[in-house]
């Protein structure tokens, strides 16, 4: 499996989530974010961090890199799979590729902490950093499908409690929580492997 990572002025999980990619053994390259091409790519990683500073609000910038009109071509051709974590999930809700919007945490203060949250009908442990975490969801959609991850005890306040998303018909899967904070036993956790795992499964379907 073949992984590219986008790296935007700000973020700051690229080799993170490289480290992770590789412990699966998946080939993986960093892709700046005025790069156009996406081939040969199995699966993008939008990473966490503060993409341009967040300058305005988390992700409003990035949505503007040229890099991200390629993302939804990835997303037109069925390529593979788009994967946004934190700053990556902003990032997707700000280019309206996945519906809602995450906002300031209900506390108004940076969480940075293990969270326990429900994941196929199991419950798992995963890092979360934010301050803009707050998923709201539109008025009117129904998103019991698409509901991928939540929280047991909803840090910021999301609604519904949710803490991913995965739109499966355009495999667009995007979280808060860290799991590539999560992969190897000297963070002190692991089930960050579960979350890699399923995009493996999800990728040979």
């Amino acid at each position: 499996m073949k992984a590219g990572i986008i790296v935007f002025p700000g973020t700051n999980c690229d080799r993170d989530t490289f480290e992770a990619c590789s412990f699966f053994g998946w080939e993986c390259r960093y892709i700046w974010h005025n790069e156009t091409d996406l081939n040969n790519l199995d699966a993008i990683f939008l990473p966490g961090g503060f993409s341009y500073g967040d300058y305005i609000c988390s992700g409003r910038l990035a949505k503007f890199s040229p890099i991200i009109q390629e993302v939804k071509n990835f997303i037109k051709r069925k390529q593979g799979i788009i994967i946004g974590i934190c700053n990556g999930f902003q990032i997707l809700c700000e280019t309206k590729l996945l519906p809602g919007v995450l906002t300031t945490n209900i506390n108004n203060k940076f969480i940075c902490d293990d969270t326990v949250l429900t994941f196929q009908n199991t419950e798992i442990t995963l890092p979360i950093a934010h301050k803009e975490g707050r998923y709201i969801a539109p008025k009117g959609k129904n998103l019991c499908n698409m509901m991928f991850l939540q929280y047991k005890n909803n840090p910021n306040g999301s609604d519904y409690d949710i803490a991913g998303l995965y739109d499966r018909e355009n495999k667009i899967l995007a979280m808060m929580p860290h799991p590539e904070r999560a992969v190897f036993k000297e963070t002190g956790l692991t089930d960050g492997r579960k979350i890699f795992e399923f995009i493996q499964k999800e990728l040979n379907k």
